[in-house]
C-alpha cells in the first residue's frame, strides 16, 4: 500500500499520478513535478489518498511550488503565447500549409535566453520544408527552435476538446496509448457506417469503439443469430434483433406476431439443455 495524488499541467488536461512522499498538497495547490526538462509547476486535482496498489514505480512529488516557481511558470506561459503568435505570423509569410497545435518552452536554469528551447508542434497534410521558417523563428524568438509534426490523433490529444458523448476527449484525459480501431468494430456493434457518426475530433475512428467490442464478440459467439428460430418461455418465435447492452434478444412470436425481449440465457441452446438435464 501507499499514497498517490493526481496533478494536471492544464485545466481539464491529462492526469498524472505521483507519490506525494512527505508532502500533503490539497486540491488546487500548486506543486512541483519532475520532468525530463527539470521540475514543472502543476495543479493538484486529487489530494493524496491511500491506495491498495504498489506505489514504488510512481515518480515522487518534488515539493510545493514557491512564489519564485509560480513567477517562472507565468513567464514560461507568456513565452509560449508569444512564440505561438510569432509562429502563426511567419507561417503565413512563408505560405506554408501548416497549423500550429501547441508550443512548449523550456527556460535555461539561469533564467536567460541563451539556453532556452522552444518546441512548436504542428499538423500538415504532407511533409513540409520548414528550414527557412526555423531560421526566422530562431531570429525572432532569440532561442533554439524545434518543429515537430503531429499525427491527427496526437493533435487531438494535445489540443483536447469535447467528444460527441459530451465528455472530455479520452486521449486528452486518460488514454496513454492508441490501440488499433477498425471499421469492423463499428459493424459488429450495429453502428451506422457514417463517418460523421463514428469519427472522433481527430477525424479518425473513435477510440471508444474499442471499449465495448469484446462484449459484442462474446455476445455474438453464444447468442442465436438474427433470423434463427428459438423457443422462449412465452412460446416459439424468430430472432429479429439483438440488444447487447441488455444481454437480450428481440423475438417475434409465431402466435400473434408480437415482439418480446428475452434474455440471452433463456434462448441459448447450451443453457436450455443444462436446465432440461438438471432442472432450472
Amino acid at each position: 500500500m501507499g499514497m498517490l495524488c493526481a496533478v494536471s499541467f492544464n485545466r481539464y488536461g491529462r492526469l498524472y499520478y505521483l507519490d506525494p512522499g512527505e508532502f500533503r498538497p490539497q486540491v488546487g495547490d500548486r506543486v512541483l513535478v519532475p520532468t525530463d526538462d527539470g521540475t514543472e509547476v502543476a495543479e493538484c486535482v486529487w489530494a493524496p489518498q491511500w491506495v491498495s496498489e504498489d506505489t514504488d514505480g510512481f515518480p515522487k512529488l518534488a515539493g510545493m511550488a514557491s512564489e519564485r516557481d509560480l513567477r517562472r511558470d507565468e513567464t514560461q506561459r507568456k513565452r509560449k503565447a508569444e512564440a505561438k503568435v510569432a509562429a502563426k505570423r511567419l507561417i503565413r509569410e512563408h505560405d506554408l500549409p501548416m497549423k500550429v497545435v501547441a508550443v512548449d518552452h523550456v527556460q535555461e536554469s539561469g533564467g536567460g535566453t541563451n539556453g532556452a528551447r522552444t518546441t512548436i508542434y504542428f499538423t500538415a497534410p504532407h511533409r513540409v520544408d520548414f528550414r527557412s521558417l526555423v531560421r526566422d523563428l530562431g531570429a525572432t524568438l532569440r532561442c533554439r527552435v524545434e518543429l515537430r509534426q503531429l499525427s491527427a490523433r496526437d493533435s487531438a490529444r494535445v489540443q483536447g476538446g469535447i467528444g460527441s458523448c459530451g465528455r472530455d476527449l479520452c486521449c486528452a484525459t486518460f488514454l496513454t496509448d492508441f490501440e488499433p480501431v477498425t471499421i469492423r468494430m463499428a459493424k459488429d456493434q450495429d453502428l451506422p457506417l457514417n463517418p460523421l457518426r463514428i469519427s472522433g475530433a481527430c477525424g479518425r475512428l473513435m477510440c471508444c469503439l474499442k471499449y465495448e467490442h469484446p462484449l459484442y464478440q462474446k455476445f455474438q459467439a453464444s447468442a442465436p443469430a438474427v433470423g434463427s428460430r428459438v423457443s422462449t418461455p412465452e412460446g416459439d418465435g424468430r430472432v429479429v434483433a439483438h440488444s447487447v447492452p441488455r444481454d437480450s434478444v428481440v423475438v417475434r412470436m409465431d402466435a400473434d406476431g408480437s415482439r418480446c425481449m428475452c434474455s440471452r440465457a433463456s434462448v441459448c441452446g447450451p443453457r436450455k439443455a443444462h436446465d432440461e438435464a438438471y432442472g432450472s
